[in-house]
């Protein structure tokens, strides 16, 4: 479905401060994969989804997207087809405008000077209701007005409105209290289910990872040093996961942002 072929990003090249962001990276994603993504600070992770993204065109490699080269194409073009959600709640909607008129916008049936029809209205309504936070009462608001958390569930739901071929979720709830990011993992969860939705979620919750999707990849150094999926991830727990860490690098995750979650 979508396959990275030796990819490879390097910023700052020639001068002192040069970084490998990816170091001949290789990943087969297959259609419904919804994959957890885990490493350290600097593994690479945001990286990776900038190049599936197109945010930064790589250095070296191919992308491959249901067979057809995406390599070389901007990343305004890939957007419609690849969503994303950032860790940032103020990201991926318009504050100025309201609830209505950014998921008007989202579903391409409306905008600034448009006129949003009763069949669109009644379709955000019931959108809106599946959240639980009473957000299909409050359609006029400005997006600007809302909690962190009631912004996050409306860009997941802006996202998938028309959904997308790939889903990136780029820690999209690491901002947002436990109470709060728990039903926002629930509703991505489910909204991934039921429109059967290819997804690749970043997370520093090394428990959320084996929780959640049916396949957990971590990275280091820019590069995957260890996949595993279905039956295998079975059972796996955090202790596990280190010691595969410390087995495929040869020495210990050191990360207390992860080990402490």
């Amino acid at each position: 479905m979508l396959t990275l072929s030796d990819v490879k990003m390097v910023f700052f090249k020639g001068t002192p401060d040069e970084k490998v962001a990816l170091n001949n990276l290789s990943l087969e994603v297959n259609q419904g994969d919804f994959i957890t993504i885990i490493g350290a600070n600097g593994a690479g992770k945001s990286t990776l989804f900038n190049a599936i993204a197109g945010t930064y065109l790589t250095d070296e490699g191919r992308i491959l997207l249901e067979g057809n080269d995406i390599t070389a194409m901007p990343e305004h073009k890939r957007a419609r087809f690849i969503g994303r959600l950032f860790q940032d709640p103020m990201k991926g909607s318009a504050p100025g405008m309201s609830i209505e008129e950014n998921l008007a916008l989202a579903a391409g049936h409306g905008g600034w000077f448009s006129t949003i029809s009763k069949k669109d209205k009644k379709l955000f309504r019931e959108k809106l209701a599946l959240l639980g936070m009473g957000l299909e009462d409050r359609m006029n608001s400005p997006v600007g007005l809302l909690s962190g958390g009631q912004r996050q569930a409306l860009t997941l739901m802006m996202a998938t409105i028309n959904p997308p071929k790939i889903l990136l979720l780029d820690e999209h709830t690491a901002a947002l209290d436990p109470g709060t990011a728990e039903k926002v993992l629930t509703l991505t969860n489910q909204i991934v289910d039921e429109n059967k939705i290819t997804c690749l979620m970043i997370t520093h919750n090394m428990q959320s990872a084996l929780d959640l999707g049916n396949r957990t990849i971590m990275m280091d150094k820019g590069r995957v040093v260890y996949d595993v999926a279905n039956e295998e991830r079975l059972g796996l727990t955090v202790p596990d996961l280190l010691e595969k860490f410390k087995i495929s690098v040869g020495e210990n995750l050191d990360n207390d942002r992860m080990l402490l979650s």
